[in-house]
């Protein structure tokens, strides 16, 4: 922002000084040293110096000149010039020809343009006098200044166009907010045009600003952010020291006031109410309350808590972080019957205090909280929250181990029945009475298969059956001494035959599936029948192991090569158990250390007199009797089958004899006719009679038949059977049965009746019963042939 203002016209008077002027050039010749009077004249006034060379003073020349001449700037002469236009002076440097221009007869110097300050303070130029005729410099080129006067032609400029700062609320007055800077385009070192004064034109007066250093404050004390954030704060910086016609500037300075924790938390309310049934779980969320705080950020964080009353062991309240928010929550399980109101203080306070505000008052607030309880259907409660039972293993079936109780919470104690889940229980070893909850076993227990039994019971309100508890129970089968001790492995124990009495020879263990309390002790004792064993000893050693020990001095395999030791093993608990376990003890040659070396039978074949030859020729032999059979069989698979009948036209029947003769039509008892009704009495597979067959085929399966199905239907479907198997092989096959159908339309066709039959029967019709009658047509349907 500029102001402008309209300046007066001055009108500026320079005075020139005489200095000394160093030359830039000095010559050796002596003639030159001769004195001359060399000036620069200006308003009427002549400079003079008395040694050679030019050195001249900076002229000094008025910025933005608005006259409407050239502004003259001085003249340049020398004693040289006589006046007759002799002399040329010329020119050079900053701006010559452009800027700044020379009369070459007078030497007077012109500014020729409007020139700014701000864009170059000062000129540097080079002056020199030629003589016209001769070309010669009548005085050496000699320097010197222009510098350019300001003026106040530039306003002060803020760094910034727009400032934002904070402050804390609540601050004292003179608290620092921000500091703003203006800088001024003009000359500093000439006149007040550079010099910055500010002031504030809006924002009081809640600010001030310094007006040199440009620091804004505060200028109220106890501002509150709660009543107003934002302020605008204008700031004008002005030149000419803040004097009237100096120019000024202005820049805007947006001011927030930041929170301090100065307000407590307070409740809106004094009192809530909340309401929950007494069947809600632990942790349910009842409620939220909330304290209002006008500050903000960490400053209005705050935390919830109880601070007494007679819920508060039964309810507990957190803090929602995002949302400030109290929320009621359950603590320990709710029971209508036993109390139907809670009365709760809750106290909101500030986690973060500032001290400096302490004098306010706390920093809390406490609201009232009521919680009713409502009545609901409850289930059944367990007396406690597990069972565990222990039983002996050997417990009789039907026997009751343990007993749990549930009761109704309820005021109208309803009726309870007790069930056993049997996806615990899939064996259904247990089982409970279902009114007074007494848990039995049904089936016998072992602990050496399971040990532990977890199963649930369920209790069930009767009226109502979708109110119901489960409870974990754990049986623990204890042990009994059910089980006889055995050897804990199979020992494949030797002797040697040179063994001495008194050698171990083995060290065997026992294993018991049983568990006694006070841990296993065993015993070890020949059996009984055998006392005193001639050839080894058994001893006890006293820690559940026993040694065995030789008795006699050297042992033969030719006469004994295994020896069989019982050893009786028996434990001490009660009832004591005991088996009898058999040591295999083998005789076996050593060397002289007591390292076995052979134990098999070689050595005892060797000595009966079979060598080694012997034994491979008898091997070889049975080999070779092998070979002949595979041979032999093989050769008979591969003889190939020549059939029976040999030409197609040999129709011969097939005769077979029995060597027996039957009672007549009247001897039911000659045939068993239940052999043609019963389907499985026939074989599984026919073959053809006069070929030998290769390939036994697969005979399909028929169904089988009732026994009282008739012999013409059983014999009709086997026909149909045999002719609709496909698997049936590619040639005719006669199936003789000793029966006749009834009304036939050729009646009998055996030639034992021919004699009582007309002798001229036509047999013409067989020719039409198809191919299967061909054969039978040919011999009886042509004349020649009943001559024949």
């Amino acid at each position: 922002m500029r102001t402008y203002h309209c300046l007066p016209l001055f009108i500026w008077t320079y005075m020139f000084h005489t200095i000394d002027a160093i030359p830039f050039q000095e010559k050796a010749n002596s003639d030159l040293r001769s004195e001359r009077i060399v000036g620069l004249t200006q308003d009427g006034k002549t400079l003079h110096r008395t040694k050679r060379g030019w050195m001249w003073n900076q002229f000094f020349l008025l910025e933005e000149y608005t006259g409407t001449d050239t502004q003259y700037v001085g003249k340049l002469h020398t004693d040289q010039d006589k006046g007759d236009g002799n002399l040329k002076y010329i020119l050079t440097g900053d701006g010559a020809g452009s800027l700044f221009v020379i009369d070459e007869n007078t030497g007077d110097i012109h500014a020729a343009k409007k020139l700014d300050r701000e864009e170059k303070s000062l000129y540097v130029l080079r002056a020199k006098a030629i003589d016209r005729k001769t070309g010669r410099q009548v005085e050496p080129e000699s320097e010197f200044i222009i510098k350019i006067h300001d003026i106040n032609d530039n306003e002060p400029k803020f760094t910034k166009d727009l400032y934002t700062a904070s402050v804390p609320e609540m601050s004292g007055v003179g608290t620092s907010v921000i500091q703003v800077t203006a800088t001024d385009a003009d000359d500093a070192n000439y006149g007040n045009s550079a010099k910055v004064v500010y002031s504030i034109l809006q924002g009081q007066p809640y600010f001030s600003v310094d007006p040199e250093s440009g620091i804004i404050k505060t200028a109220l004390p106890d501002m509150s952010r709660e009543n107003r954030e934002q302020y605008q704060v204008v700031i004008q910086a002005k030149d000419m020291g803040g004097q009237m016609g100096g120019l000024s500037g202005t820049t805007t300075v947006n001011i927030t006031l930041t929170d301090v924790n100065n307000n407590p938390p307070r409740f809106p309310q004094s009192t809530y109410q909340f309401y929950s049934p007494e069947s809600v779980p632990l942790g349910t969320h009842l409620g939220r309350i909330k304290a209002n705080d006008p500050d903000v950020g960490e400053n209005a964080e705050m935390e919830y808590s109880i601070a007494e009353g007679d819920g508060a062991d039964m309810f507990d309240v957190i803090t929602d972080k995002d949302t400030q928010e109290g929320i009621i929550t359950v603590k320990q399980n709710l029971d209508y019957e036993n109390k139907m109101l809670y009365t709760l203080k809750v106290d909101a306070s500030n986690t973060h205090p500032d001290p400096r505000f302490l004098y306010l008052g706390p920093f809390k607030d406490t609201a009232v909280v009521k919680i009713s309880v409502e009545d609901m259907d409850e289930p059944p409660v367990f007396s406690k929250i597990f069972y565990l039972i222990e039983v002996d293993e050997d417990v009789k079936e039907g026997s009751i181990i343990g007993q749990v109780t549930a009761y109704d919470p309820d005021a109208m104690d309803n009726l309870i029945k007790y069930s056993v889940d049997r996806h615990s229980d899939m064996d259904r070893i247990f089982s409970i009475h279902s009114e007074n909850g007494s848990i039995f076993t049904l089936k016998p227990l072992d602990r050496e298969s399971t040990p532990w039994h977890n199963i649930t019971i369920t209790a069930t309100e009767i009226n109502n059956s979708k109110q119901s508890s489960r409870i974990p129970v754990f049986i623990r089968i204890l042990d009994i001494n059910d089980h006889a001790p055995e050897l804990a492995m199979y020992y494949e124990t030797f002797v040697c035959e040179n063994a001495k009495p008194g050698q171990l020879i083995q060290t065997v263990s026992v294993m018991d599936k049983d568990d006694p309390p006070r841990g296993h002790k065993f015993f070890f004792e020949p059996v009984p029948e055998f006392p005193l064993n001639p050839n080894f000893t058994i001893v006890d050693n006293k820690d559940n192991t026993a040694g065995i020990m030789t008795r006699k001095d050297g042992y033969s395999r030719n006469k004994m090569s295994t020896y069989l030791l019982p050893i009786l093993i028996f434990d001490n608990d009660y009832p004591i158990q005991s088996s009898t376990g058999t040591l295999t003890i083998r005789v076996c040659a050593c060397d002289n250390q007591g390292n076995m070396q052979s134990c098999n039978a070689e050595a005892l074949v060797l000595s009966a007199g079979l060598s080694t030859g012997a034994l491979i020729a008898i091997l070889l032999c049975v080999v070779i009797l092998l070979v002949l059979v595979v041979l032999f069989a093989a050769l008979k698979r591969q003889r190939k089958k020549e059939p029976l009948i040999i030409s197609k036209d040999d129709v011969r029947d097939n005769i077979v004899t029995y060597n027996d003769e039957g009672g007549g039509e009247e001897d039911t008892q000659a045939f068993d006719i239940g052999t043609l009704r019963n389907p499985e009495a026939r074989e599984d597979s026919k073959f053809r009679r006069d070929v030998m067959p290769e390939t036994i085929f697969q005979i399909r399966r028929t169904v089988p038949l009732w026994e009282n199905i008739d012999v013409q239907d059983f014999i009709h479907r086997r026909l149909k059977e045999n002719d609709s198997d496909p698997s049936a092989p590619p040639y005719d096959s006669l199936a003789t049965y000793a029966y006749e159908g009834n009304d036939s339309i050729a009646d009998s066709l055996s030639s034992l009746e021919s004699p009582t039959v007309d002798c001229n029967q036509d047999y013409g019709y067989l020719s039409d019963w198809g191919p299967r009658f061909k054969k039978l047509a040919d011999m009886y349907g042509g004349d020649d042939s009943d001559r024949d």
